[in-house]
């Protein structure tokens, strides 16, 4: 190996750890401040496989191929942030930085960014290249939603996005961005003071006020996830769960990471588990706490209705 070609690449790798630390560094302040979006990863050349293919298998992934330095990056995924916490989690979004995980930008062949794609099925459809609004994303993502439905690779139930009638507030409102809902206003601005408990009651007074609205329902579930996953130190608890996997407090603390990051699979699976190896008290608390993270997905998501069935298998 010539020195020239050793300087080369060492320059690419240390490139490439800045901006994954960089990104890292967002992540961590986002989680702090409550406003990351919990249904949202970041994805490299190590975890593509799990998180985006293998993922893909049993829900949408929305693949977002960004550039951190980028100013239509950053609006494209804000957008895709917003519609993502909207629709409660039905589908992912899985972030790929060009800058942090240059080889993986290589492999997907990545003509440009920002870009966006939907992966189903191991199956990757192409979407919107560019700069793209709300708007457009959005009117992208109901088309894609609709057709797998008709091709049966959705249920019928599967929305794909909430909050319907944001887009037509937006456009009477000059296409100002943000929550209509007073309620999303006043516990956003909650949230964005790390004041988890008056967001919470925003929530939950607004479900008092309409027991029926499943907009209300699903954000004060949310909303009470991100205050319980709020300092607790993944690695820590991961560790612990495993060292005492009859531990309840410990599974439970685990799968609110877990439902906290995407990986909601997972978390249904730890606690379904944790209800087939204990009894009594400690069993009930794991069913308990399994119904809670139920209500923070659509209550027709496929993924909750398959969990329930698990659930009633380990009871009886």
């Amino acid at each position: 190996m010539q020195p020239s070609d050793y300087s080369m690449h060492s320059a690419v790798d240390l490139g490439a750890r800045k901006a994954a630390l960089e990104r890292e560094a967002k992540r961590q302040a986002q989680e702090s401040s409550g406003t990351a979006n919990p249904y949202a990863i970041d994805v490299n050349e190590e975890n593509f496989q799990n998180e985006v293919l293998e993922r893909s298998m049993s829900a949408p992934v929305v693949l977002a191929i960004l550039q951190a330095s980028s100013e239509q990056s950053s609006q494209v995924e804000s957008a895709l942030d917003r519609l993502a916490t909207g629709a409660g989690g039905q589908w992912i979004v899985a972030k790929v930085d060009v800058q942090a995980s240059p080889q993986l930008a290589q492999a997907l062949r990545v003509p440009g960014v920002p870009m966006v794609a939907m992966v189903i099925g191991g199956q990757v459809v192409p979407g919107p290249a560019g700069p793209a609004t709300e708007e457009q994303l959005r009117e992208w993502l109901t088309q894609i939603f609709d057709g797998l439905k008709q091709q049966g690779v959705l249920p019928e139930e599967f929305t794909g996005l909430g909050q319907e009638g944001a887009e037509t507030a937006e456009s009477q409102n000059g296409g100002q961005e943000g929550p209509q809902d007073p309620a999303d206003v006043e516990a956003q601005e909650a949230l964005q003071r790390g004041d988890f408990a008056a967001a919470e009651a925003v929530y939950a007074k607004a479900v008092e006020a309409d027991p029926s609205s499943e907009h209300a329902k699903l954000k004060l579930a949310q909303v009470r996830l991100v205050g319980r996953v709020h300092g607790l130190d993944a690695n820590a608890e991961r560790k612990a769960a495993a060292d005492n996997p009859d531990d309840v407090a410990a599974q439970v603390n685990v799968a609110d990471i877990d439902m906290y990051g995407g990986k909601f699979e997972d978390a249904f699976e730890r606690l379904i588990g944790t209800v087939q190896r204990t009894s009594g008290d400690d069993r009930d608390a794991a069913r308990k706490h399994l119904l809670t993270l139920f209500e923070v997905l659509p209550s027709g998501d496929p993924r909750v209705a398959k969990a329930r069935r698990a659930l009633t298998a380990a009871l009886f």
